[in-house]
């Protein structure tokens, strides 16, 4: 279990807070003066569709799941501005950091959010209606601003798929290290230990990585079954890679 003081938190600025200029704002409401925590990590992220699949795979058959990967990849804030899609990525950290910026941003849903915590960040969000091809309203989907981990364990989940360790200053790193001994390379969706032409190279010997996604990725390669999928250990090696 981690000490109170390394509790982390993942924050994402998402694409409606960032065109509707709400980034000062949403940072003021977590700044350390009401919160106590620290900033351990920051990025600027073109959020692939990997990427946005797998941050929010629990919701995978949902009926707004397409519409979601369409609003975190920046695509139905910007459609035609593809230079603006991004969303701003933080690493909370210190005590009870999960449960604090949680209250600070409020109930999921905008229209409770209001009800319930009007002073909260969410409050300022909005809800849009998903349509059938025949126009029929099949459900909703929830333009809220940020994002913010629910529990400890979605965290550190969340952390590792955003964050390298190398993103994250080493007294403030909170989960395990390694430093890798092989080269791993992906193309397409497969993964090797020798350069294949035409494919990317995400880990080098000496390279720091998450212990946990050393242990997929060797687990990956001999063909074994991993907790962790291929997508969710890959991604954050090909943040703004490509503009997928």
């Amino acid at each position: 279990m981690l000490s109170k003081d390394l509790e982390q938190t993942l924050v994402l600025i998402k694409p409606d807070a960032l065109k509707n200029s709400l980034t000062g704002y949403v940072l003021s409401q977590l700044s350390e003066f009401h919160t106590g925590l620290r900033i351990a990590g920051a990025k600027i992220v073109h959020v692939s569709r990997m990427l946005g699949e797998e941050h929010y795979a629990e919701h995978r058959g949902k009926v707004f799941f397409p519409s979601l990967i369409e609003y975190i990849t920046g695509r139905l804030h910007q459609p035609d501005s593809p230079g603006k899609r991004r969303v701003i990525a933080f690493v909370y950290q210190g005590p009870d950091a999960v449960a604090k910026i949680r209250d600070i941003a409020g109930p999921t849903n905008p229209l409770i959010a209001r009800e319930k915590k009007p002073g909260c960040i969410r409050a300022l969000g909005t809800l849009a209606p998903l349509k059938d091809s025949m126009d029929n309203i099949i459900g909703e989907r929830m333009d809220n601003l940020i994002h913010a981990s629910a529990k400890d364990d979605e965290a550190e989940r969340e952390i590792k798929l955003w964050f390298k360790p190398h993103d994250i200053p080493p007294s403030m790193q909170a989960y395990p290290t390694e430093k890798c001994e092989d080269h791993f390379y992906i193309k397409g969706s497969k993964l090797y230990v020798k350069y294949e032409p035409g494919s990317v190279c995400l880990l080098a010997p000496g390279d720091l990585a998450w212990k946990s996604d050393l242990e997929t990725l060797r687990l990956l390669y001999e063909g074994k079954p991993s907790v962790c999928s291929f997508e969710a250990v890959v991604a954050k090696y090909l943040i703004n890679e490509t503009d997928d």
